[in-house]
């Protein structure tokens, strides 16, 4: 079974930073297109960062673009997303996904985000 369990949100202020996490099984994230989206309070979800770790490519949401990075650790089989200068407009529930936005599609539960001082 494809399973996603995101961890690491909480309070920061603004300007701090957040590392978040999302433990994948059922499958290797290493052979994956695998992302980050977002839904801020009374929003539609919005997709922030994109990685496909077997080709090395990194795509960014032009909000984050040199604040936020997708990585992976393949032998931990896990999906990191690493947000620095963060913003009011940042808070959200962050969502790990499996193919975003096709048919496969696979979402975790979301780990809340506020920036707030």
């Amino acid at each position: 079974e494809v399973q996603l369990v995101e961890s690491g949100g909480g309070l920061v202020q603004p300007g701090g930073s957040l590392r978040l996490s999302c433990a994948a099984s059922g499958f290797s994230v290493s052979a994956s297109a695998m992302s980050w989206v977002r839904q801020p309070p009374g929003k539609e979800l919005e997709w922030v960062a994109k990685i496909y770790s077997f080709k090395g490519a990194t795509y960014y949401e032009d909000s984050v673009k040199g604040r936020f990075a997708i990585s992976t650790d393949n032998t931990k089989n896990t999906v990191y997303l690493q947000m620095n200068s963060l913003k009011s407009e940042d808070t959200a529930v962050y969502y790990c996904a499996k193919d975003f936005n096709t048919a496969y599609n696979v979402m975790g539960r979301g780990t809340q985000v506020t920036v707030s001082s």
